[in-house]
């Protein structure tokens, strides 16, 4: 049983990297892109592929790098998240959104 959780969990930080590396490439280019995860880990210890598992030190990385502009990637992100899980589920998080920051919200998902 703890095995499917595991497995469960890994397909769904997998899904959440993914789109978090997508948006940041659409908004920002390769480059950009580079420089955010570089800052990321020498400034956080925090590779790419740790960033679902260690999302409050994504999202503190993001905020100290794009200062303001870090609300509007989160939201993006989380935008794409929710269209990825479906039209109902965003529905129901969207219904929480008042209620949770990126972080929460991420870490709710990862649980679905």
């Amino acid at each position: 049983m703890e095995n499917i959780i595991q497995q469960t969990t890994n397909r769904s930080d997998a899904k959440i990297e993914k789109i978090i590396d997508r948006v940041l490439r659409q908004v920002f280019g390769e480059e950009a892109t580079h420089l955010i995860y570089r800052h990321l880990e020498s400034n956080y210890s925090l590779k790419k592929e740790e960033v679902a598992d260690r999302i409050e030190i994504f999202a503190a990385g993001l905020e100290d790098f794009l200062r303001s502009g870090a609300y509007v990637i989160e939201q993006k992100i989380l935008g794409d998240i929710y269209s990825s899980y479906g039209l109902l589920r965003r529905i129901e998080l969207e219904r929480e959104r008042d209620e949770f920051d990126f972080v929460s919200q991420i870490k709710s998902l990862r649980k679905t």
